[in-house]
């Protein structure tokens, strides 16, 4: 039995506003509205807090706080939506190959999801920061799958599967994965790890992105990027935890969490 949603309130989140039914059109639509309203952020983990994946503190934090969350948070809240609608859906795990070689062997540390419709797998996935899916892909080997912004496709790599996207015209990958779905123990190890790993991005740097019409928005400690389709990214070097705060909240839409670190966590960030 799993734990209900307050569907209500998810929908109003992220301004989705067509009747919601199990079909294909309203499972690209969510996935659409929710990458662009949920920012992808780390501030938990990066002021030293736990990362609590129970449903209702995934609710209360991305829901009703005002914030955003990364992969675990993210896909579990759109796996509740999307059970309470009606889909068939489950989770998977990921080993992360981001900025990697293609045989590099790491951890389980991503969540996507997997949704079994109309005959058809697709996956989708709204919390892979920068790179986060727009759209439900068809699980079907070596075809470009276009999305609202890049395309993607996935490739073997022995048993596994490998999801790519195609940056700045280079085919780049961003995790492998296999279709066994993993226990409920599985992810709340991986979330421990990368929320509490000294060595974890998630521990040693602010990160944040969000899909803003048909550009990419992301912050990496101090450096405010966005990634405009067919355009050089644009880079600026935050001043201070000041121009920071701004960014976090009117360009990433965040309501910052209060802590009494949080401001100088920020003013200390490196350039």
């Amino acid at each position: 039995m799993h734990p209900p949603i307050d569907l209500d309130a998810y929908l109003r989140r992220i301004d989705y506003r067509a009747t919601a039914a199990p079909d294909l059109p309203t499972l690209r639509g969510l996935v659409a509205a929710h990458a662009a309203a949920i920012p992808f952020e780390n501030l938990t983990p990066w002021l030293g807090l736990r990362v609590d994946l129970e449903l209702p503190a995934i609710e209360r934090k991305l829901l009703h706080d005002g914030r955003g969350g990364y992969c675990f948070e993210q896909n579990l809240l759109l796996q509740a939506a999307l059970r309470a609608i009606g889909f068939e859906v489950s989770a998977l795990i990921a080993r992360v190959l981001w900025r990697q070689t293609d045989d590099t062997m790491t951890a389980q540390t991503h969540m996507l999801l997997r949704v079994d419709l109309d005959g058809e797998t697709r996956l989708v996935d709204v919390g892979f920061g920068s790179q986060t899916l727009t759209d439900a892909l068809r699980l079907q080997a070596d075809i470009e799958q276009p999305t609202p912004l890049e395309p993607f496709r996935l490739v073997r790599m022995d048993s596994d599967w490998c999801m790519q996207s195609r940056v700045h015209g280079v085919w780049r990958p961003l995790y492998r994965f296999d279709l066994h779905t993993p226990y409920p123990v599985d992810l709340v190890v991986a979330n421990h790890y990368v929320s509490t790993y000294p060595a974890s991005r998630f521990t040693a740097h602010l990160i944040a992105a969000r899909v803003d019409g048909d550009n990419r928005l992301s912050l990496l400690d101090r450096e405010f990027t966005v990634r405009r389709s067919g355009h050089e990214p644009e880079h600026r070097t935050l001043r201070d935890g000041a121009e920071i705060r701004r960014v976090l909240e009117q360009r990433f839409r965040l309501r910052l969490p209060l802590h009494a670190d949080l401001d100088r966590r920020l003013d200390e960030l490196p350039a």
